[in-house]
C-alpha cells in the first residue's frame, strides 16, 4: 500500500498544542515533535473497532499487549526481552521522572549528553536532582560525536548515579553506533552508574543507519540498563499515552513498580493499549518506511535550501528522527532572539537551542514531519523574512 504523507490536513480547531499554541493561525508550527502526518490505517481501524464497542471504562492490560513489543523487538531490534522486564505507564517523560526519583536520592547527579531533549533536565530537577551536562563535540560537517574523556569525568563523581542517554539523540539527530553504545555503557559500568535509555525515536531511522537498543548489548550491559520505549512518537499517537519501561534489573525494576504507583502514572487507556498493538505489525512496519522515506526527502530539501540561501549556516547531518539541527551563530544572534524574528517576520514557529542546554545556544530546531508543500512555503517565508535572494 503506498501512503499519502503529501496530504494537508486542517488541525485549528483540534485542541492540537502544536497549531494552537504556535502564535496565530497563519503560523507554520515546525516546532514541537509532532507530526503533521495522519497515522496508519492499522491504527485507525483498531481505534474505530474499539470506539464501535461503545465502553470506555476502566482497562487491563493484556499479555497480548506485550507480547506486541517483545516480538517487535526481538525480530526487529535484536533485543531479547520477557515479559517480567516490562512496566506500561502513560508516557516517556512522567516515566523518566518516575525511575529517577526510585533510583536516586534529592542531590545526587543525572548525566546528560547535551544539548538534549528538554524534558530531561525538568524531569531530573523535579525529583530534586542535580543536572550535570557533557557537551557532545562536532565534526567541520557538524555531525556529533561523544567526547569520552569528558564522559568518564562526570561519571567518576561521587554523586553520579544515572547516566540519561538518549538514542537516538534528540535534537542532534544521531543514531548512536554499536561501537559508541559499549563504550558509553562499559564507562556506566565502570563507575557503577545506571543506564536511563530514552529510545522513544528508535523507529524514525534514515536509509543506511541501524538503530540498537542498548539493552540489546551483552547481559552485563542490559542488567545495568533501564529502556523507555513507546510507539507513540514513530507513528504520532502521542495523545493516546502509552509508553513501557524495560529492565531485567529485578530489584530497580520493583522500587520503580512503586515510583509508577506513588505517581499514578501506569493508568494508561483502552485506545493506547490497542493502538501499540496495532503498528507492531507488518502493516505498521511498512507505514514507518516510507515515513523515514519521505522525511529524508524534507531534509535534503531543507539542507539545499539552507545551503543556498543561508550558507554560512551548518545543518547537522540527520541519521534519525524528524528533527533538523541547525547551527545559527553566524548570524551573530542568540538562538532565542533568531526564532523570534522567525514567527514575527516570516510566521515560522522553531525551537531555539537554547532549550535543550548550554551546549545547544546558537542553534534552531526545525520540525520537518510535514507535508512537502507546507515545508516549502515555510522555507520561502524565511528566506523573504531574512532579506536573502
Amino acid at each position: 500500500m503506498i501512503y499519502d504523507f503529501d496530504q494537508i490536513i486542517d488541525r485549528t480547531g483540534t485542541n492540537s498544542i502544536k497549531w494552537e499554541h504556535a502564535g496565530g493561525p497563519d503560523v507554520i508550527p515546525l516546532w514541537v515533535a509532532d507530526m503533521d502526518f495522519k497515522a496508519p490505517p492499522c491504527i485507525i481501524e483498531a481505534l474505530e473497532r474499539c470506539v464501535a464497542h461503545g465502553i470506555f471504562g476502566y482497562v487491563d492490560v493484556p499479555d497480548a499487549f506485550f507480547q506486541s513489543f517483545i516480538r517487535w523487538y526481538n525480530e526487529r531490534h535484536g533485543l531479547k526481552m520477557e515479559r517480567e522486564w516490562m512496566l506500561h505507564v502513560t508516557g516517556v517523560v512522567p516515566a523518566l521522572t518516575a525511575i529517577i526519583q526510585a533510583l536516586t536520592e534529592p542531590g545526587d547527579q543525572v548525566v546528560m549528553l547535551t544539548p538534549v531533549y528538554n524534558c530531561f533536565f525538568s524531569s531530573t530537577h523535579n525529583s530534586g536532582c542535580e543536572d550535570v551536562q557533557v557537551p557532545l563535540t562536532r565534526d567541520e560537517r557538524g555531525r556529533f560525536s561523544i567526547d569520552y574523556d569528558a564522559l568518564e569525568t562526570a561519571l567518576a563523581s561521587e554523586r553520579a548515579r544515572i547516566l540519561l542517554f538518549c538514542n537516538p539523540h534528540n535534537p542532534a539527530g544521531r543514531v548512536w553506533s554499536r561501537n559508541e553504545l559499549e563504550r558509553v555503557a562499559t564507562l556506566a559500568l565502570k563507575h557503577d552508574v545506571k543506564v536511563l535509555s530514552d529510545e522513544i525515536h528508535n523507529e524514525i531511522v534514515m536509509p543506511g543507519f541501524h538503530y540498537t537498543p542498548m539493552a540489546s548489548l551483552s547481559p552485563e550491559i542490559c542488567h545495568n540498563t533501564i529502556t523507555c520505549i513507546s510507539p507513540t512518537k514513530p507513528w504520532n499517537i502521542a495523545g493516546l499515552k502509552i509508553a513501557c519501561v524495560a529492565t531485567e534489573n529485578a530489584e530497580w525494576r520493583e522500587r520503580i513498580d512503586r515510583a509508577i504507583h506513588i505517581n499514578d502514572i501506569g493508568e494508561v487507556n483502552p485506545f493506547g493499549i490497542e493502538a501499540a498493538q496495532a503498528v507492531y505489525t507488518p502493516e505498521g512496519a511498512e507505514w514507518m518506511e516510507q515515513l523515514c522515506k519521505y522525511i529524508r526527502g524534507n531534509y535534503q530539501m531543507v539542507t539545499d535550501f539552507i545551503r543556498s540561501n543561508f550558507p554560512l549556516w551548518v545543518v547537522t547531518p540527520l541519521e534519525g528522527s524528524y528533527l533538523v539541527w541547525v547551527d545559527i551563530r553566524s548570524t551573530g544572534m542568540t538562538s532565542e532572539e533568531l526564532t523570534q524574528m522567525l514567527l514575527e517576520k516570516a510566521r515560522i514557529k522553531v525551537n531555539p537551542g537554547s532549550m535543550y542546554g548550554e551546549a545547544g545556544e546558537g542553534f534552531i530546531r526545525i520540525n520537518i514531519a510535514l507535508p512537502r508543500i507546507r515545508l516549502e512555503e515555510a522555507l520561502r517565508r524565511m528566506a523573504r523574512a531574512l532579506k536573502y535572494p
